[in-house]
């Protein structure tokens, strides 16, 4: 079934509009709707990819170690088999903890082919935090990678542990590719089985995990692929973290499914990253507004050739107009923004392909096909006008299935008329470029990733000598929104910032860690007992 209109990018006009007197002010994309896929996803990605043959698919980006995409489709079947042999049954979740390996994609489609749902993880999580991962989502299997191996084994407690790489004393997922069983052919209702369970934050309380179908990531790959193209030709650089919902789509979903080559990186070094950008004449990046930055500033990037380098996108979190230009004009290449939230797949907007010299300055481009939105004053509940400020609210075929085990919360953050709202403040134009303006979640983005401030305040309060604490996000020198604590400490106290941040630091993952503290008399609060966040952000001006 085609999931996406052939030819080539519409340029959009200004989108159709249409108001209903029971759902409000709702906007829609210019473009034709796209179907939503009955097929699960690795079937989506890897139809064509035997036929591709000696194509690259993955190249490592430090040791240029490749698969083709003859060599992934075979890896995949081999492994999905041998995923079955050793008990991987549908309906079982296998956890995969690893940084971006050009292996990571062979256990996704394998274990997702095998029947299972995959719970991804973070590189950097804690054995804490992981151990609650798995414990929620039910996985019965851990793949990891060895220099995570301490951390993966103290969280799985009884669960098997494999890993990518050879390790004494522990099975490796390369043994299941020598399978000669059959390929498992798992019936799948692609709209209701669910094929990834990433962990979210939502927009305030701990990581919860999303259930995203196959139909969902499916459908979204076609809405991204409406307004921007990826091809054959095209050579990614995949940077950002296959576990986190923007780079499994964009960075992997996205370019394997249209025959690009994906050149992986496990993290990001900035030398390093500029080498590949340069020796493996990238055409298509996509990266956060840090990196942004860099590219845009460092001096690193002086008499580099970036000559084949075409679109670089931003997302994860806001990107400055002004930056943007600045980064555009020093590479040579459309910068553009992407919009999107786990819950959704991950996407709902970007600067389409040709237009981002066109666009508003910091806008996060247009609407996805098949993709209604709404801006709706979080105050009153009424629709806003072109201009005016609004929460974003969206409702597609992209939308997660809910919260697992969490229908409480689904129903909190999904309305009756299955409008999910977003907690971000937006404004739209009259010529239909969305921007975002602020936000009304508490949950901080730091560098992509989702910290919530419920999580760390239940760190500091652990401390013996702080009597009471507040977490905001606060944006430093670079841009950066970071986790500030406002802190109380117990009479008596002589407790220093050095010794919260210590605290902290050695309780969360390097991305949860607070990076600015200050001291208060007492934290504001409604008569309910809810942090008066708001206050808090008056107070740091």
């Amino acid at each position: 079934m085609p999931i996406e209109p052939a030819g080539q990018v519409r340029k959009p006009t200004a989108p159709p509009r249409r108001t209903t007197p029971s759902a409000g002010r709702v906007l829609l994309s210019d473009q034709p709707p796209v179907a939503v896929p009955t097929e699960p996803i690795h079937r989506l990605v890897l139809d064509g990819a035997a036929a591709r043959g000696d194509h690259p698919a993955l190249v490592d980006g430090i040791t240029g170690d490749t698969i083709t995409y003859a060599q992934l489709a075979s890896m995949v079947d081999r492994m999905a088999a041998g995923f079955a042999e050793v008990g991987v049954r549908p309906g079982d979740v296998v956890a995969l903890h690893s940084p971006n390996t050009v292996l990571y994609p062979v256990v996704y489609y394998a274990a997702s082919r095998a029947g299972a749902t995959v719970t991804t993880l973070s590189a950097m999580t804690t054995a804490k935090d992981m151990a609650n991962q798995l414990s929620d989502s039910g996985a019965s299997l851990v793949v990891t990678v060895g220099a995570l191996l301490p951390v993966a084994v103290e969280a799985a407690g009884d669960r098997p542990v494999w890993t990518c790489d050879r390790v004494e004393g522990h099975r490796c997922v390369t043994e299941l590719l020598d399978s000669e069983g059959p390929v498992p052919d798992v019936p799948v209702d692609a709209g209701s089985d669910v094929a990834v369970l990433p962990y979210s934050s939502g927009t305030t309380s701990l990581p919860k995990g999303v259930m995203l179908t196959h139909a969902s990531i499916g459908v979204n790959l076609a809405q991204i692929h409406a307004l921007h193209r990826v091809d054959e030709g095209d050579r990614v650089i995949a940077v950002l973290p296959f576990f986190h919902i923007y780079g499994m789509t964009i960075l992997m979903n996205l370019p394997l499914r249209h025959g690009a080559t994906v050149v992986v990186l496990p993290r990001f070094d900035l030398t390093q990253f500029l080498d590949v950008l340069e020796q493996h004449r990238i055409t298509r990046a996509y990266v956060a507004p840090p990196v942004v930055l860099a590219l845009a500033k460092h001096p690193a990037v002086e008499g580099r050739d970036f000559s084949a380098l075409t679109f670089l996108m931003s997302a994860a979190a806001p990107l400055d107009g002004d930056l943007a230009g600045a980064a555009a004009a020093r590479l040579g290449c459309e910068v553009g923004q992407a919009y999107g939230m786990t819950e959704l797949s991950p996407g709902t907007h970007l600067v389409p392909d040709g237009l981002a010299a066109d666009a508003p300055p910091a806008s996060i481009g247009r609407l996805f096909p098949s993709t209604e939105g709404r801006l709706v004053d979080p105050a009153t509940g009424a629709d806003v006008g072109d201009g005016e400020p609004g929460e974003i609210w969206i409702r597609g075929p992209q939308r997660m299935k809910g919260y697992f085990g969490r229908q409480e919360e689904t129903d909190t953050l999904i309305d009756a008329e299955g409008w999910l709202h977003t907690g971000d403040i937006g404004t739209v134009d009259a010529e239909g470029w969305w921007h975002v303006v602020d936000r009304v979640k508490e949950l901080i983005k730091y560098k992509g990733y989702q910290v919530a401030p419920a999580e760390l305040e239940a760190v500091l309060l652990a401390h013996p000598e702080v009597a009471d604490a507040a977490v905001i996000g606060v944006y430093d020198e670079r841009g950066d929104e970071v986790p500030k604590a406002f802190v109380v400490r117990a009479p008596g106290s002589q407790l220093t910032e050095d010794d919260v941040l210590a605290h902290v630091a050695e309780r969360t993952a390097p991305y949860k860690r607070v990076r600015r503290v200050e001291f208060i008399d007492v934290v504001p609060k409604s008569p309910s007992g809810k942090i008066l966040r708001r206050e808090l952000r008056v107070r740091e001006g």
